[in-house]
């Protein structure tokens, strides 16, 4: 719901740092992986029990490489592996900050984070189907920035999944409650995106 406008604020002054790092030789795809890293240190940091707050900063980080990747491909050369190799990254890493507070305390988060995950599953499949299908309809958009897919608006896009986790690391304890809102709130999402494919694709 927010990435448009979110979109809006970040997008000049990533666009401002990507040629500059294209320069220094930096590529997109170095990036993307170095996003990923910082995403499971944010994750091992959570998982082993250490204070949560410390996450924040490789967290941040790998959302900041998330944005760079893009700006940096841009001002090179976009391909199609850069794009597989984001999303995909992506969603491991939407998996592994839940998975970290389950496993850093198994009896209190396990069955919300288990929840929390089959909604993330049913959210990103849903997203990956319909991308699939608009782009087999030469479907365009660009309202989420220039990405290697179609992306589908929704109540829950990544700007209110960063700022969930964000809220996560601050208030830790409260995982299994938030958990459940949040998961709902991805179903709510699933399920609109299905009915939205259904008035587009339906026939």
């Amino acid at each position: 719901m927010l990435d448009g406008q979110a979109r809006r604020l970040i997008d000049p002054v990533l666009n401002h740092w990507g040629p500059a790092l294209a320069r220094h030789g930096i590529g997109a795809n170095a990036i993307t992986l170095a996003g990923l890293a910082c995403g499971m240190a944010a994750a091992g940091i959570i998982a082993l029990g250490w204070p949560t707050l410390l996450a924040l900063i490789p967290l941040l980080a790998s959302r900041l490489a998330d944005g760079l990747d893009g700006a940096v491909a841009r001002a090179t050369q976009k391909t199609d592996f850069g794009g597989f190799l984001d999303i995909g990254c992506d969603f491991l890493f939407y998996g592994l900050i839940p998975l970290a507070f389950v496993l850093r305390d198994p009896d209190t988060n396990g069955t919300a984070g288990a929840f929390l995950l089959m909604t993330f599953y049913a959210n990103g499949a849903t997203f990956l189907a319909f991308a699939i299908l608009a782009e087999k309809r030469g479907m365009q958009t660009s309202s989420r920035g220039e990405k290697s897919l179609y992306f589908t608006a929704g109540l829950l896009e990544g700007t209110e999944t960063i700022a969930f986790f964000v809220v996560l690391c601050l208030w830790p304890a409260a995982f299994a409650p938030l958990a459940l809102l949040f998961g709902a709130l991805c179903l709510f999402t699933a399920l609109s995106r299905v009915l939205l494919a259904r008035r587009v694709f339906g026939g």
